[in-house]
């Protein structure tokens, strides 16, 4: 019998807080309590367990009536200074100097949520305090410049200069509309809610956003920033009670209870399809054939029933999400779209279930939707097939069971997934989180005629649907900065010279704001622990070296719940230079076409049904110290119950040695999918695609990344997909070579992460595995790579840039220091954060320095090009000049460790221990890195000024981004050139 973590009682003796419901949270390992303050209203849900990585949320129901993207801008500006925390940026602040394992805030479309975490009680009270105070206290009502900063302004330096407009919301949101993915998913969600909050864009706009008053933007903080209208979420293993009674008496206590008509209506159903259509925009002299959306959407019950909530995330996977899924392959044998996207949101009142058809014309939209009615009908007649059913529920069980949610603590998105639910209903917190009885009632459904049943309700005798047809035209994106200048140009002749007076006061007004850094006393007043408060010894590596059948083994022992985390490491220095790309292609080939056993929908069910999933993926090593020497790999990962190791080998090894490659057609569907898929990403990631493009002029390291991965890897695909006719015999053909030379004995390395059982388990079907394996005599070998500068302006329909400089420090004689790591937080989060965002209006600027020499600047949905880089070319003098007291030094350093000491799951911890392994880090240079970074002074830092300069000295750029701004910034880059060109 599992012990309470609190007492009951302790809950029920607290006369301000009336405890409404308790219940045994058993999957996960918790006990939950619901509970409501008497005075406030303020609604509150506990976790308790032993997770020591503490969580603490503050939500709010926030519905808007526009898009002007109120909620978001409030979401940016509470958390720039408030009553008892006044410094200009607590939340900055806070990321500098705590120990956080999560800090961030979030808008959705009809909420706003604020989470924290931490691993230490001292902390985590200290995050907790200071976002009370920032939801409930903020500077917004002292100062209207925190909202021009975050939300939007009028920028006018003179009486003759341009009338601008900038703000960073304005700027994420300019970004976010770049992005046609993006544009369609907030269409859809609006055509099917046309009367209620999902009508309109939370996140705002950008036409939309210069409407918001300064008056509207605090009523709706004033109306919706209320306890009684709060979410309030504790997770972990702190003294909830004690949280408890520091809230009351600091916060909730002091206001009343009074009632915040946040209900979000149902939309009523329509009568028939509704049809939405739009545009976005393509560069100048991108292609528009065969580059519009199609997307079938459907309006699904509510987020309040347990089981369609599980249920359609099953048939999406089933139906769609899964390799050579029905309705997927149907669409694409019928010449509708060259990628099929899907998707099911139950993150609001009432989900959507989407069926995508991308780069399709739109003269199909007829055939799409009746390609998506007649083929469910025929699966509804024959039966939904059971293997992908099971498959699909063993996925996400297997999801579930694990808690695996990467670098996002697992306390964080259960709080998440709590508010699918309790934002709806107040007396149902608790329904998704625990999903053992709805797996099971799923699995028991299988064959009954459930499923057909809810395909029949839901997909095709239901009317509340859409179909939104997103059409690119070219030049978009400069009609519209065309007429925002003409509109701010008319604007601005209407103003009398004292309002033009005004405007210029204003922009100055806001730009002393900005530079004027808070006071001593407003930064001592945010809560600070001591460098006593942090340990001093490294998180461990986990590495014992063995063999396997002759073939060398990394085992990480970590308890991992039965679950055995497996890589096989495929050295790739066999493959010729000239077919270094096809080894991206083969990440999508295998496991994506049939085997000699298998269809590949089948080989897919195989693996989800008897694994948590086998995958491949390229990854590149490098060395410390070095600058050309690396490791690429061609990886096998898998994740398997110890039990079904058996299955995981032969899977492999089916995927491995009898995929059939000669099947042409699925062979393009794939290359075409893949060519999709990338510019998604490029589009979504330019800030790390043109850091990564400019690091390839330099390092050989990134020269083969950039063939494997990057924007020459797409350039390798575009002419694939575009002469495929003439190459496919030749793609088979190098396909089959790359397999060759990479499965090879001599070339593999088995890293697994498992206790002792799980490694022995593994040791009983690696060898026969390990004897398939090629083993004639091949002449092929990678030769070293020639990285050339090309500093690039890459063009695309963006109306916002992402500027990256890089460079390598070694190859100027400077070594790595665990100093780098303290450097990277300061010009992150102080200069350029205060000039390349604050000022700037970028939504965000990264940097980083690697092991192997490597320094990256870099900017994220940024409106500046030349000025980014003339901020970028200031920090030598910046560095050379660095100046802080010991506390400053010392809440560097507690924020440089926060980001060291993330908590690690097991697959985490045994990912980490092979990266060292292969980057030759010993726990020795592991902990003299936290030493240098526990040790650092303000002189370290400056000392690091010269080796910063060797990085701007090597003028490496590269910018993705809007073709107008590139093309009046050409003198920068060696080359411009249209990103996508087709």
């Amino acid at each position: 019998m599992r012990e309470h973590k609190i007492d009951p009682k302790r809950l029920k003796d607290l006369g301000t807080y009336e405890l409404v419901t308790e219940e045994v949270v058993e999957e996960l390992k918790s006990d939950g309590y619901i509970l409501k303050h008497k005075k406030s209203g303020a609604r509150i849900v506990i976790l308790s367990n032993d997770d020591d990585n503490k969580v603490f949320s503050i939500g709010f129901r926030t519905p808007p009536v526009n898009s002007t993207g109120v909620p978001h801008i409030v979401e940016h500006t509470v958390l720039c200074g408030s009553k008892e925390f006044p410094s200009k940026d607590p939340f900055v602040e806070l990321v500098k100097g705590s120990l956080n394992t999560f800090l961030n805030a979030m808008t959705y479309p009809d909420k706003t949520v604020y989470p924290v975490a931490s691993c230490n009680d001292k902390d985590f009270q200290n995050l907790i305090h200071v976002y009370m105070d920032a939801v409930f206290y903020p500077n917004i009502y002292k100062n209207e410049n925190i909202f021009k900063q975050e939300g939007w302004h009028y920028e006018l330096e003179s009486k003759e200069a341009d009338l601008k407009l900038n703000g960073v919301v304005y700027n994420e949101m300019k970004g976010a509309f770049s992005s046609p993915e993006q544009q369609l998913y907030r269409l859809l969600q609006n055509s099917l809610f046309p009367d209620n909050t999902y009508g309109v864009v939370s996140g705002g706009a950008p036409e939309d956003i210069p409407e918001l008053s300064y008056e509207e933007f605090l009523d709706f903080h004033k109306k919706y920033y209320h306890p009684s209208n709060s979410y309030i979420y504790l997770y972990g293993d702190s003294d909830i009670v004690e949280k408890l009674e520091w809230m009351d008496k600091e916060y909730l206590s002091q206001f009343e209870y009074a009632p915040v008509d946040s209900t979000i209506p149902m939309q009523k159903a329509f009568d028939k399809t509704r049809e939405v259509v739009d545009y976005y925009s393509v560069a100048e002299n991108e292609s528009l054939a065969s580059k519009t959306y199609l997307s079938y959407n459907t309006a699904i019950a509510t987020s309040l029933d347990r089981e369609l909530y599980l249920v359609f995330q099953v048939l999406e996977f089933a139906l769609l999400a899964s390799p050579g899924a029905p309705l997927k392959q149907a669409l694409i044998d019928a010449g509708i779209g060259k990628d099929i996207l899907s998707s099911y949101d139950n993150g609001m009142l009432q989900p959507i279930f989407s069926i995508i058809a991308k780069n399709a014309e739109e003269e199909k939209k007829e055939e799409f939707v009746a390609v998506i009615r007649n083929t469910l009908k025929d699966i509804i007649k024959s039966g939904v097939d059971e293997k992908s059913l099971k498959a699909a529920i063993n996925y996400y069980e297997f999801k579930y069971r694990e808690a695996d949610f990467g670098n996002f603590p697992k306390g964080l998105m259960y709080g998440l997934q709590i508010l699918d639910s309790w934002l709806y209903a107040d007396d149902k917190p608790f329904i998704h989180i625990r999903a053992n009885d709805t797996f099971e009632f799923l699995k028991a459904k299988i064959g009954t005629g459930y499923y057909e049943d809810l395909l029949q309700k839901y997909l095709l005798d239901n009317t509340h649907n859409s179909l939104v047809i997103v059409k690119p035209k070219m030049g978009l994106t400069k009609e519209k900065e065309d007429l925002v200048k003409e509109e701010l140009a008319r604007y601005k002749e209407t103003l009398s010279d004292e309002e033009i007076k005004q405007l210029i006061e204003a922009t100055k007004d806001l730009e002393k704001f900005q530079e004027t850094p808070s006071t001593k006393e407003e930064l001592e007043k945010i809560p600070l622990l001591s460098r006593e408060d942090i340990d001093k010894e490294s998180t461990p590596i986990y590495n014992i070296e063995k063999e396997v059948d002759k073939v060398k083994t990394l085992h990480h022992d970590v308890f991992t719940n039965g679950i055995a985390y497996l890589k096989l490491l495929f050295d790739v220095k066999n493959v010729p230079n000239e077919l270094v790309s096809y080894l991206g292609l083969l990440t999508s080939v295998l496991g994506y076409m049939n085997t000699s056993k298998h269809s590949y929908l089948e080989l897919s069910n195989e693996v989800n049904i008897h694994t948590g999933g086998i995958k491949t993926d390229i990854n590149v090593y490098g060395k410390k110290g070095t600058t050309d020497i690396f490791e690429g790999k061609f990886e096998i990962i898998a994740k398997v119950l110890y039990d079904e190791m058996g299955e995981a080998f032969s899977l492999i090894d089916e995927t491995v040695f009898d995929t059939i490659l000669e099947d042409e057609k699925r062979l393009l569907e794939i290359i075409s999918e893949v060519k999709s898929r990338l510019q998604m990403r490029m589009n979504s990631s330019g800030h790390s695609t043109a850091v990564n493009r400019a690091m390839s002029y330099f390092s050989k390291a990134m020269y083969f990344n950039e063939l494997t991965s990057g924007v020459s890897y797409y350039q390798f695909i575009e002419e694939l997909e575009g002469n495929f006719s003439e190459k496919k015999q030749e793609i088979i053909k190098n396909l089959k070579t790359v397999i060759e030379c990479v499965f090879r004995k001599e070339n593999l390395f088995i890293s697994c992460t498992a206790d002792e059982e799980g490694y022995n388990k593994m040791t009983n079907y690696a060898p026969s595995f390990i004897q398939k394996l090629y083993t004639g005599s091949i002449d092929t070998k990678m030769l070293p790579f020639a990285p050339k500068k090309l500093n690039e302006g890459l063009k695309t329909s963006s109306k916002v840039q992402y500027v990256a400089r890089t460079g390598n420090f070694i190859t100027a004689g400077y070594e790595y220091t665990g100093a780098l790591k303290v450097l990277k937080l300061i010009l992150s989060y102080d200069y350029l954060w205060i000039n390349i965002r604050v000022k700037g209006g970028a939504y965000g600027c990264m940097s980083g320095f690697s092991l192997e020499g490597n320094g990256y600047f870099t900017s994220y949905r940024d409106p500046n090009l030349r000025e980014t880089n003339e901020v970028y070319e200031k920090l030598y003098d910046y560095i050379k000049n660095f100046t802080v007291d010991e506390r400053d030094m010392t809440k560097y350093i507690i924020g440089t460790i926060s980001s060291v000491d993330t908590p690690l799951n097991p697959a985490a911890k045994g990912a980490r221990s092979l990266t060292a392994y292969l980057s030759g880090m010993t726990m020795e240079d592991i902990q003299k890195d936290r030493d240098q970074i526990l040790s650092a002074t303000e002189e370290d830092i400056r000392n690091l000024a010269e080796l910063v300069k060797s990085i701007l000295h090597d003028n490496n750029i590269c910018v993705i981004g809007n073709e107008t701004k590139i093309e009046e910034n050409k003198d920068l880059f060696y080359n411009t050139y249209e990103l996508i060109k087709d």
